[in-house]
């Protein structure tokens, strides 16, 4: 719109001819690849396939799901890693943001402090911490021993009760400060005249965060929703860096045997994991994003 008369600048105005380089980047890097895949997820190709391919139809799906019970754990364990995953960053993030939203001392650096450790590659902090966890000669576990409390060391990473709460409690240390600071931008933006008014008509904290923080945080929240799916039902170098899917197959994911069976050369098996993989991110994505917009929209 112009200062003067309100009318539209066409001189802004882009022509439509400007789209055809990302739409062209977004066909040949993602679509395309994409579309191959769902292809030759079909098909029995593999590093032996010296005469081509053929069509199998349905039955890579058939076998992971009837002949190979490891890959029904794996989808089971992606899974579940998503939504634990989600939860122990989600709520002490939020809770964490809140707090730092305060005036208090210091609170820069405690933000700085907390998001740190998210900038860290994971493949260098799983490699740390594999050696920090280590049963036998491992830092946690001597320091345990230093301080008397030898009765809780644990096998971190080959116990099959213990290794799931190491993965997640790794991945909640490293990712918690970046999902706080969404929260804190989203924070930022909502009126001190809300809490205020609030605090006059005498509600409490809980009734803030019921009435007001949460409704007005409902973009933020469904940008870590988004993001922590994502994250989550593709997660792969946690796992394979600490765990290699170990002990056994215990937590195997979709994209470490999707891994595993590219490298062996199955590779129609392993499209076909991974457009199972692209189904259901994409199914929980839009479910996600259309439920928190219903939401928006009700607000």
């Amino acid at each position: 719109m112009s200062e003067s008369g309100g009318k539209v600048n066409k001189k802004r105005i882009y022509p439509n001819w400007f789209l055809i380089i990302p739409l062209l980047l977004y066909v040949g890097f993602f679509l395309l690849p994409s579309l191959m895949g769902v292809f030759y997820s079909f098909t029995d190709w593999t590093s032996r396939s010296t005469d081509g391919v053929s069509f199998v139809g349905l039955e890579n799906y058939v076998e992971i799901f009837t002949s190979n019970k490891d890959y029904v754990s794996g989808i089971f364990n992606t899974l579940k890693f998503t939504v634990v995953s989600n939860v122990l960053k989600l709520i002490p993030a939020l809770l964490l943001a809140i707090m730092l939203q305060e005036k208090m001392r210091g609170k820069n650096f405690y933000r700085t402090l907390l998001y740190l450790p998210s900038i860290l590659p994971f493949v260098i902090i799983g490699l740390i911490f594999k050696s920090i966890l280590n049963y036998n000669n491992g830092l946690l576990n001597g320091v345990l021993e230093f301080l008397q409390l030898g009765f809780l060391k644990q096998k971190w990473l080959s116990d099959l009760d213990v290794v799931w709460k190491s993965i997640f409690g790794l991945d909640a240390w490293r990712g918690i400060g970046y999902v706080m600071t969404i929260f804190i931008a989203g924070l930022s933006t909502i009126p001190k005249t809300y809490y205020e008014a609030a605090q006059i008509d005498g509600a409490n904290f809980w009734q803030r965060l019921r009435h007001i923080t949460l409704p007005m945080l409902s973009g933020a929240i469904m940008i870590n929703l988004v993001f922590g799916l994502t994250y989550g039902l593709k997660v792969f170098d946690i796992v394979y860096v600490l765990t290699n899917g170990g002990p056994g197959h215990a937590t195997e994911v979709m994209t470490t045997y999707s891994y595993q069976l590219y490298s062996s050369g199955q590779y129609g098996m392993a499209t076909a994991l991974n457009t199972i993989l692209l189904i259901i991110t994409l199914i929980v994505g839009v479910f996600v994003v259309r439920k928190i917009g219903k939401q928006e929209v009700q607000q």
